[in-house]
């Protein structure tokens, strides 16, 4: 039976039908689909190029209808006697396909996903949001949603459709601003992204998945359905074991690693390793020097390989240069294997304002701040989250369980905590918006860090976070019961700027700056602290550590021996950029791989194996670990010696069974018969020694030292001790 083209488009407008067309429809299932119109079955279909379409019963393979085309522009129409599930038959100039059809499928997020979303609460977005494959009523395929509340139409795009807007529009569940489609057949590793009209009808560049679990490697944009199979994790026991181990009063040794410039490939075009490769190379070589943990610079996906990942904008997806989101979680398997901890920097702060990306999403400030006072960071040209809504709060915080609960991770280092406490970050007077009480604290992000550490405490009980925050704002590591941000960790940047300056010295002008290497005590259990030595400290024309130091190649080493022989014998956790362990010349290049040739020299071969040996007697010495968080656990045995540039620590364990002293002697003057004044009587062994000539040193000094009956230091016991030139030397009590 012929029917007429006003019973196929009855219920419908020609003005809406010309709106579907043209790709402006906010409402395509209010016309697509099967729809029931008294006794009347309309199946319609938009499919922009194709010659023919018929229905066809899914479970008899039997066509129930044959569709007219309705409109030029792809519209076709058509009346069934059947109400059985169906699937498309459609004819294209140089093929057929066979899929169910999209419109046909019920609204597929439930209310409480969608009130959660809205509340900011929902912290399972990525298996929520995005692209999720699935099985609906039987039939495999792929959910798309995403949260753009002011656009008036929203299409998913691919090379599953010809990157044609107009194939897959999909439907607004106006509670919470979310649009889903669910398009059948589909499967992982089709590339999409999503067009979308803004509030005045006006296209907008296609956008990147905000909430994108994969994505294609820099340069392209697109977005790339992740599969959902489970990966086979063997890491039970490691995460089992840090979720007991929450205080984490143990050793913390961090190689901190840029992955694309840790080696290069160079006769494969400079090439990065990837996640299989890192796993093989990086993973045993951290181990073998000793690091309990490696911290990755930012790993989310980022457009510009230049930020080093600083300014990313797949805040769910591993990026694609190294491999897939499967490989990257294998490394993370093989670093709990080997019993290395990872870290990943994590940037909330502020985001890139790539078209494609987050920056005006649905043509509205939806994730950043519309007024630049607020909204824009003129130090990195970036957009800053708007943390005063509840949607990008729950977006930042469903981020960052992602990759603690879904990938294993063991810790965030949250990057530029100061630029998201102050309103005046780097801005004059004039250029920011006080807050309610008139302040220049941003309470928005005040209660954002707390939220954030509260829930991944309570989600994530094997995690910790470490902030990087460079002032002194109260309580960053405080609980958030006590009212602090609720932090496991800062860095401890005002350490690192002062030893640093220290070390710059000449050693003769270092008895006028003896403060700047002893001040870091005066505060070091204000926080609880690590130390950073990081990637910020040997780029952009301030030299490598090692270029850092003064005098000539053997004094350069010998200082910066020294130095590492301070840091790890001083309390804190400790953290080491990559480099720093073969004392680099040159300064770090993201478009280079270390240095690796040093080792052919036995000077820089023995600054390695310094660091091995360094963590290996951290680890294994409780004294090297108490005080870390305890004040109980350090005494300074020389402070004051500004004169000779000597300083002495001693560190103890908790039963106080366990001591070492950590003499430092920052002068090209060794200092004969130097004495100390000591807890306990007896032999004391030296286990270290900077200046051994294993490191590259000249062996000066003794193996062991008794102590005498002289006062010294407030102390009844001495003993004197020959200390090496610009060299530290670690003694423990024997008894």
């Amino acid at each position: 039976m012929r029917y007429e083209r006003t019973d196929l488009i009855i219920g419908t407008v020609e003005e809406g039908l010309q709106a579907l067309v043209d790709g402006r429809h906010g409402d395509p299932f209010s016309i697509l689909g099967r729809h029931q119109y008294g006794d009347l079955t309309v199946v319609r279909v938009l499919l922009p190029g194709a010659l023919s379409v018929e229905v066809v019963e899914r479970d008899t393979a039997k066509v129930v209808a044959e569709l007219d085309s309705i409109h030029p522009g792809g519209l076709f129409a058509g009346v069934t006697n059947s109400t059985a599930p169906y699937f498309l038959r459609i004819e294209w100039p140089e093929a057929i396909q066979e899929t169910e059809d999209s419109y046909s499928f019920p609204p597929l997020l439930g209310d409480l996903d969608l009130h959660l979303i809205g509340q900011g609460t929902h912290y399972d977005l990525g298996r929520t949001l995005g692209a999720i494959p699935m099985e609906v009523d039987g039939v495999s395929g792929v959910r798309f949603a995403v949260w753009a509340p002011n656009a008036t139409r929203l299409s998913v795009v691919g090379d599953f459709n010809a990157w044609d807007g107009r194939r897959h529009p999909m439907r607004l569940r106006p509670q919470a601003g979310v649009w889903e489609l669910f398009v059948p057949r589909l499967t992982h590793g089709e590339r999409y992204k999503f067009e979308i009209l803004d509030a005045h009808g006006n296209m907008l560049a296609q956008k990147a998945d905000p909430i994108a679990r994969a994505s294609e490697a820099a340069p392209s944009t697109a977005s790339v359905i992740a599969s959902s199979k489970p990966f086979r994790w063997t890491d039970g026991d490691w995460m089992a074991a840090q979720a007991k181990d929450r205080a984490r009063e143990g050793a913390m040794s961090v190689y901190e690693v840029h992955l694309g410039s840790w080696v290069r490939i160079a006769e494969e075009g400079n090439r990065t390793l990837d996640w299989v490769e890192l796993s093989q190379r990086l993973v045993p070589y951290v181990k073998k020097l000793g690091f309990t943990h490696i911290e990755m610079l930012p790993i989310m996906e980022h457009p510009f390989g230049g930020s080093w990942g600083y300014q990313p904008l797949g805040l769910f997806a591993p990026t694609g240069r190294y491999g897939t989101p499967e490989d990257f979680a294998y490394f993370i398997d093989r670093c709990h294997a080997a019993g290395i901890g990872v870290i990943l920097d994590w940037v909330p702060a502020h985001f890139p304002t790539d078209v494609w990306g987050l920056a005006q999403f649905d043509g509205t400030a939806l994730y950043e701040h519309a007024d630049p006072r607020e909204g824009f960071h003129k130090d990195w040209n970036t957009l800053i989250y708007n943390l005063g809504r509840n949607e990008v709060k729950g977006f930042l915080i469903a981020s960052a369980l992602e990759w603690l609960d879904h990938f294993h991770i063991d810790a965030l280092r949250v990057d530029a905590v100061a630029s998201m406490l102050y309103r005046d970050y780097s801005r004059e007077q004039g250029e920011w918006i006080p807050n309610k009480y008139g302040g220049r604290e941003n309470l928005e992000s005040v209660e954002f860090f707390k939220h954030l550490n509260s829930i991944i405490h309570e989600r994530c009980p094997h995690a910790f976070t470490v902030a990087e925050e460079s002032t002194a704002w109260p309580g960053v590591t405080e609980s958030v019961e006590h009212g602090g941000l609720g932090f496991d960790f800062k860095w401890n940047m005002g350490w690192m700027h002062d030893t640093l300056h220290y070390m710059e010295e000449d050693p003769v002008y270092r008895k006028y700056q003896h403060g700047s290497l002893t001040f870091g005590m005066v505060y070091a259990y204000s926080e609880r602290f690590m130390l950073p030595l990081s990637h910020d400290e040997v780029v952009h024309g301030k030299g490598s550590l090692f270029g850092k130091m003064p005098g000539d190649h053997w004094q350069k080493m010998a200082n910066l021996r020294a130095y590492y022989g301070f840091m790890w014998g001083h309390p804190g956790k400790k953290l080491m950029f990559m480099g720093g362990e073969v004392a680099q010349v040159t300064e770090w290049n993201h478009d280079a791989s270390v240095v690796w040739d040093l080792l052919d020299s036995p000077d820089h071969a023995g600054m390695q194996r310094l660091i091995a040996d360094l963590n290996a007697l951290y680890s294994a010495e409780p004294a090297l670990q108490y005080g870390d968080l305890h004040p109980e656990g350090f005494e300074w045995a020389v402070s004051d010696d500004a004169e000779n540039s000597v300083t002495a620590m001693l560190r103890l364990s908790q039963d106080r069974q366990s001591a070492i002293i950590v003499a430092s002697n920052m002068t090209p003057v060794p200092r004969h018969g130097y004495r100390i004044g000591v807890p306990f009587e007896g032999r004391w062994e030296v286990v270290l020694n900077t200046d051994a000539a294993i490191y590259g040193g000249t062996n000066f000094g003794q193996t062991e030292a008794w102590t005498e009956n002289q006062s010294a230091h407030g102390k009844t016991a001495s003993i004197a001790l020959d200390i090496p030139p610009l060299a530290t030397v670690y003694l423990r009590w024997r008894g």
